[in-house]
């Protein structure tokens, strides 16, 4: 393998790190890159796995640092997104790749119209809303978004912070962190699973990993230094770009 295409993942890495620390979506660049590497599409879904483990510990380390969450905001949301990423990531060989696209792309474009048309509820500072208390609608929401991140992984921080700011009442900043929270454990059930089926390339994960853990590391020190607005607006263009690249491309 020629040396660029190494320094190509890495950077794919860094952007995808920050991208998916602040947003989601980050995974619809390292899954095309790593296809183009020369791995197949399966090996290429579990091995983008290990920069998402990497760059979650980066990430929940750097928010924890800062104190922008507690552990109980998203322990317990952390049950359900693992089974049900346990159970996705089991069925993610048979996807049907163009017609899921769709469904994400238009998913993504009714969030788009969530963060412009009810901006008040994403951009507060702080909330006094969320309460912690666990509900059987938190619990059925978690499970598909694990079976989701699990199953595919591309998108799934949209879902959660739309889970945890709009269903839950959090805000932003804190979301973001719990996001990571919730996502480092559901990779731990879903790589499991990968290595298990031997859909891991070790070399590029962990190449590629490098750099998730460096823009995850620079995405913490945005968010909470920046605050809800900066994040917003990361999260308007990142949702907008990847709802027309799944949509129209």
């Amino acid at each position: 393998m020629e040396w660029w295409i190494y320094v190509l993942v890495v950077l794919a890495g860094v952007i995808a790190g920050f991208i998916n620390t602040l947003a989601g979506s980050g995974s619809l660049l390292t899954l095309p890159i790593l296809i183009f590497a020369g791995l197949p599409a399966n090996i290429a879904n579990g091995t983008n796995r290990i920069g998402i483990l990497l760059q979650s510990i980066v990430a929940v380390g750097g928010y924890k640092q800062k104190k922008a969450f507690e552990w109980r905001d998203g322990i317990w949301l952390t049950i359900p997104a693992a089974i049900g990423a346990f159970v996705g990531a089991f069925v993610a060989v048979d996807v049907d790749e163009q017609i899921l696209n769709k469904i994400i792309g238009g998913l993504l474009v009714f969030m788009f119209f969530l963060l412009i048309l009810n901006p008040q509820k994403w951009l507060k500072e702080h909330s006094n809303e969320y309460s912690g208390k666990i509900s059987l609608l938190k619990i059925i929401i978690f499970l598909g978004i694990g079976f989701y991140g699990g199953f595919i992984q591309a998108g799934v921080g949209f879902f959660i912070l739309a889970g945890l700011v709009l269903g839950s009442g959090m805000d932003l900043i804190r979301a973001n962190a719990v996001k990571v929270l919730v996502t480092l454990v559901f990779t731990v059930i879903a790589l499991s699973v990968f290595i298990y089926n031997n859909q891991v390339n070790y070399l590029l994960g962990i190449i590629m990993g490098v750099g998730n853990m460096i823009g995850a590391w620079l995405a913490t020190r945005f968010a909470v230094q920046k605050g809800a607005k900066f994040v917003h607006k990361i999260l308007l263009a990142c949702v907008l770009a990847f709802a027309v690249k799944l949509l129209f491309f």
